[in-house]
């Protein structure tokens, strides 16, 4: 399939998450005379530093979306669980220091996918009435270790370490409140964590694997500061010099001046300083190989002359079921009756799944005027997730079967140089972590990509009894994968084959089932594994 068109199928994603960009606190030097425009009579609203999650290099860039051809490589071992945490980054300094300059050049010479940066001014606490009323009349200590919520902080450094997800807060300084809509952050393989307080608290220092002080003289941070002050939030002079002397310069020398000798690298001259820039950075990739894991190896060597567990439920073989299995594996049926006859099979399929999950009594009265005992499903919402490409083909007998399920999309690829699977893209709906999730796959060999799914389903806090991996076929290889690392996923499949070639291939198996069901050409390195370029 052509570069070309993986872009134009990538490009129809839905984006459902809101991008913001990262203000620029840093900045060079200049006169003051260059920096007294003239003063506007409203006020603008407060900027500051937002938090973002950000992947390198771009394969495309849209209207909506940026799409990024770096993905994701396992951050968890054959077993399920976690072996690899995200390597934290800690910048501090003072207040217009060139902290965030530090960081976007950090991020740019690493070049690696999946960099969240996170600043502490989304994390400021939420103003009472009288604070609200010092706060317009600048009269409240933004720069003191009480204006932020360390609590919150911590929880959310320590669960993005974790490579879990989590939600940030937005923080509106006009209001001096929290907005009501706060922004998702999930897959880092690096966090950046830059704030004026950074190594302020014990508990969060203890999360940074890595501390550098921005050191950048007091001068020039009072003219950045007077520059950004007089253009972006149209104060007068005397107002930002009186703030700065009162607040800004005292917290600094008492709270964050003497926390530069906790770090491990001091950054003089902020963002110019490209030796020192170029250091942190080759330290930072050492510890990433170091951390590089490989999962598919383990899988193909593992689990091997075990039984079958007894999660697995395999439809049953009827002269039906065998009857069309016969049909879509032979090589030589038409498109037409491959998607027909798969269609019927995903039908029975999800049909089966449904019948798994909780259910409670529920008493209705006929026509009759009789009572009828029946039963009703027995929690909050079912959600539907499918691996991209093949697995959106069970979308519709899906939404055949329940009404207005939500559906939810994730997309993985095998990374030819190394054989891992990666991550390169997920739109889960809101709050999944209360709902029963049937994920979907048409076919599982090895089960690194249905474990990689399942995982990230684990780190949006589903809980594994509540998650269906349901397929059309797998190999015996995935089922022992998927049930020896996640006991509590319920499997259900029409066939179980027993073998895995060496190019990964099911045996006897169905060929590649997207490409058949899409009418697209198969690669000559495919793999049941390996998940396609999406379709739409």
């Amino acid at each position: 399939m052509s570069a070309v068109s993986r872009e134009e199928r990538l490009a129809k994603m839905e984006n459902e998450e809101k991008t913001s960009s990262v203000s620029n606190s840093g900045g060079g030097e200049g006169s003051l005379d260059r920096l007294l425009p003239t003063v506007s009579t409203g006020l603008s609203p407060r900027k500051r530093t937002t938090s973002q999650c950000k992947s390198e290099p771009p394969l495309l860039r849209t209207s909506k979306r940026t799409i990024y051809t770096a993905g994701r490589p396992p951050w968890y071992n054959e077993h399920g669980t976690q072996s690899k945490e995200a390597f934290v980054i800690g910048l501090c300094g003072g207040s217009a220091s060139g902290k965030t300059t530090v960081a976007r050049k950090i991020i740019e010479a690493l070049d690696v996918p999946w960099v969240v940066l996170l600043s502490m001014d989304s994390f400021y606490k939420v103003l009472s009435p009288e604070q609200q009323t010092l706060a317009a009349s600048n009269d409240y200590n933004f720069d003191h270790p009480d204006a932020f919520d360390f609590d919150l902080l911590t929880h959310t450094v320590h669960k993005l370490k974790q490579g879990k997800s989590v939600k940030i807060p937005v923080y509106d300084f006009t209001t001096h409140g929290r907005q009501k809509e706060w922004k998702t952050v999930y897959g880092a393989s690096v966090i950046i964590f830059e704030g004026i307080m950074s190594f302020a608290d014990k508990k969060l220092l203890q999360l940074l694997d890595m501390k550098i002080f921005v050191d950048t003289d007091s001068d020039i941070r009072l003219v950045r500061r007077l520059r950004r002050d007089i253009t972006e939030r149209g104060r007068d002079i005397e107002g930002v010099i009186k703030q700065y002397n009162k607040f800004v310069k005292p917290a600094f020398e008492q709270y964050i001046e003497p926390t530069m000798r906790l770090a491990d690298i001091v950054v003089p001259r902020g963002g110019g300083n490209m030796v020192a820039i170029d250091l942190i950075v080759q330290h930072v990739h050492s510890q990433l190989e170091e951390r590089e894991l490989s999962v598919r190896a383990a899988l193909a060597s593992a689990h091997q002359a075990q039984p079958l567990p007894q999660t697995l439920s395999v439809l049953e073989s009827t002269p039906q079921v065998r009857g069309m299995h016969t049909i879509i594996r032979n090589k030589e049926t038409s498109r037409d009756e491959f998607i027909f006859y798969s269609k019927r099979l995903m039908r029975l399929l999800i049909e089966r799944a449904l019948s798994f999950l909780p259910s409670q009594v529920h008493i209705v009265q006929t026509p009759q005027g009789e009572d009828y005992e029946g039963k009703t499903f027995h929690g909050k919402r079912i959600t539907g997730v499918s691996i991209l490409r093949a697995g959106e083909t069970m979308e519709p007998a899906l939404r055949a079967v329940c009404k207005d399920v939500r559906i939810g999309k994730i997309l993985i690829q095998t990374n030819q140089d190394t054989g891992e699977p990666e991550l390169h893209y997920l739109r889960l709906p809101k709050d999944i972590g209360e709902d029963h999730v049937i994920l979907m796959d048409c076919t599982v060999s090895t089960g690194a990509a249905a474990m990689m799914a399942v995982r990230v389903l684990l780190d949006h806090d589903v809980q594994e009894d509540k998650i269906l991996l349901v397929s059309l076929l797998m190999a015996e290889m995935g089922v022992h994968s998927v049930a020896y690392a996640f006991p509590q996923v319920k499997i259900i499949t029409t066939a179980v084959d027993k073998k895995v070639n060496d190019l990964f291939h099911i045996i006897p198996g169905i060929g590649n089932f997207g490409d058949r069901y899409f009418g697209t050409d198969a690669p000559p390195d495919w793999s049941d594994d390996e998940i396609d370029e999406p379709s739409y």
